[in-house]
């Protein structure tokens, strides 16, 4: 049984540079690039955003009802077309009521 001892140390003389090492860049090139990745999807993300047409269109404006029509309608057609048209961010969460949602 062989051991190694202080002088077989000092004899094998140092070891290699840290850059020399693959673990080390195993250790190091694995979050590196998660990094890497991050930054490019986060820059993706951005040149993108600004060109989002979504993002530029302006409320829509609310529908003009024909005052003529709406003299014609029973209550319950009237409040059906106003309904129908009423924007989606006020009608969105009252679609079961039979209530209108009230104006701002």
């Amino acid at each position: 049984m062989t051991t190694m001892t202080d002088t077989t140390l000092a004899q094998k003389g140092p070891g290699r540079p840290w850059y020399r090492e693959p673990y080390m860049w195993l250790v190091l090139g694995l979050p590196l690039a998660a990094v890497m990745g991050s930054v490019t999807a986060a820059v993706i993300s951005v040149k993108v955003m600004a060109n989002d047409p979504v993002l530029d269109r302006a409320l829509p404006k609310a529908v003009a009802l024909d005052p003529d029509l709406l003299e014609l309608l029973t209550p319950e057609q009237r409040a059906l077309l106003e309904k129908s048209v009423a924007p989606a961010r006020q009608a969105r969460n009252h679609a079961a009521s039979p209530a209108l949602p009230k104006e701002e």
